[in-house]
């Protein structure tokens, strides 16, 4: 890409320079206004020739620490630049004609070198527009695309110039006096084609350097965006380009319950929708937490919760003739004091109310979670604890089979843990149930133990 965008630039230069030198000199030699008025815009062509050859150069630069956003904004400015130049020309050649057509006259002498040189310009200007343009469609270049459409336009002046030196020759020729102003009026009908050609590239380079989103761009991204399954809403949009790279920057509302790995998979997925409306944007997005209205009390409760960064369970809502009593289990770091979960607890109870007004009271059992990794004093054997576990279990109409003891001494303690068979289609309430009551069981008949886990497991695992 940057080979073919510098080699077009530079052919361009070359191109720009002969061209110029040849329309001085007969310009000059002639004393066309019209000449001298191409020539005047092909050396100004040749000054933003030299432009873009050098902005393509800077603007492939990749992104650094002073210019995160890269260097593509230098085509934008140097396409700038050339509509500077070009609004210079035109004030140029309308002062020389307006004197020229009132004030002074000036004898024109068509010659056959003046004609060959206008005809080779205009055949040079379509064979290097045709030739940057097709770059600047390929690698969305501003600065070449600018370029390319002086040019175009140039083939269309270079031919006005050569109709009033035609015209000029007739009125000699056939001795019709007021044609002798048609050069001057052809130069003034150059400058129309390049206010003309000016007026677009000011309006496309003001709104590149503003920052002004390409029209209803913002809209078709909006539109995308909010089909995303699970996109609540899409609060903001904004859009800048930098040469031929788009920047996109977006808001967007998820449910403030999903998990930091949903909500990153969802930024993937509105970038993807991005993208294939710009493609190879860079997209930012941003995520911002909203209500759902169909939360119930369990999923505000843990929001809240979420919004800390803190992990409840065992949430048990009881409702006491519209008073909402609640009950639920926290983890905190083992290494904090009491006083300091004490009034974390509090904090948290007291934004859970705020944000469920129906709640009447709450009440917070506080666990240690573990902050350090427990190394067991000893794996033991105790085929009589096995089978008086097994023999509770079996009061358990539901509780198929369990199997896979594992006993754990550790700090002094008995830690026991099992695999419980259980019906493949049985409520994960009654689940809980059961392995709660197994685990009260389990301690009642075996005081001595510390800690009871029971993973649940379907019958039909068992089978394979």
């Amino acid at each position: 890409m940057r080979a073919e965008k510098r080699s077009a630039a530079g052919n361009s230069v070359v191109a720009a320079v002969v061209v110029t030198a040849l329309k001085i000199l007969v310009g000059v030699s002639t004393g066309s206004l019209g000449i001298l008025s191409e020539a005047a815009h092909s050396g100004l062509d040749l000054i933003a020739a030299l432009v873009t050859f050098f902005s393509v150069r800077v603007s492939d630069k990749p992104a650094d620490a002073d210019h995160q956003y890269g260097h593509g904004k230098i085509e934008n400015f140097s396409a700038f630049v050339e509509t500077g130049l070009l609004l210079l020309t035109c004030a140029w050649v309308v002062y020389e004609a307006v004197r020229r057509l009132f004030f002074h006259h000036v004898e024109i002498e068509p010659s056959i070198t003046a004609f060959a040189v206008m005809l080779v310009s205009m055949a040079v200007d379509w064979w290097r527009s045709r030739v940057l343009g097709r770059i600047a469609n390929k690698y969305d270049s501003q600065a070449l695309e600018a370029d390319a459409l002086h040019f175009s336009a140039d083939i269309w002046s270079a031919g006005v110039v050569v109709l009033g030196l035609l015209l000029v020759l007739a009125g000699r020729t056939y001795g019709i006096e007021w044609l002798r102003d048609s050069d001057p009026i052809a130069a003034l009908i150059v400058a129309g084609v390049v206010i003309t050609v000016s007026w677009r590239l000011a309006r496309r380079t003001v709104d590149a350097l503003l920052d002004a989103a390409p029209p209803g761009v913002r809209s078709q991204i909006q539109d995308a965006v909010s089909r995303v399954d699970g996109v609540l809403e899409v609060d903001r949009v904004r859009i800048r380009r930098a040469g031929n790279r788009y920047f996109a920057d977006l808001s967007v509302g998820l449910a403030r319950t999903v998990t930091f790995e949903r909500s990153r998979q969802l930024a993937g997925a509105v970038s993807e929708a991005v993208n294939r409306i710009l493609p190879d944007a860079d997209v930012t997005v941003q995520s911002l937490p909203r209500a759902q209205r169909t939360e119930n009390t369990f999923d505000r409760i843990r929001a809240v919760a979420s919004a800390r960064n803190l992990n409840v369970h065992d949430i048990s809502v009881q409702d006491f003739a519209g008073r909402l009593h609640v009950e639920q289990h926290i983890e905190l770091d083992e290494r904090m004091t009491l006083k300091q979960a004490h009034d974390q607890v509090t904090e948290l109870e007291a934004e859970m109310r705020r944000d469920v007004p129906e709640i009447s009271d709450i009440l917070t059992h506080i666990e240690s979670e573990p902050a350090t990794i427990e190394t067991p004093d000893e794996i033991v054997s105790d085929a009589e604890l096995e089978a008086r576990l097994k023999a509770v279990a079996r009061q358990f109409p539901e509780v198929l089979d369990v199997h896979e003891f594992i006993i754990k001494r550790v700090r002094g303690r008995t830690y026991i843990s099992c695999h419980c068979t259980l019906p493949d289609d049985l409520p994960l309430a009654r689940v809980h149930d059961i392995q709660t009551e197994l685990e009260i069981r389990f301690k009642q008949d075996s005081p001595s133990l510390f800690r009871v886990l029971i993973h649940p497991e379907p019958g039909s695992d068992n089978r394979r």
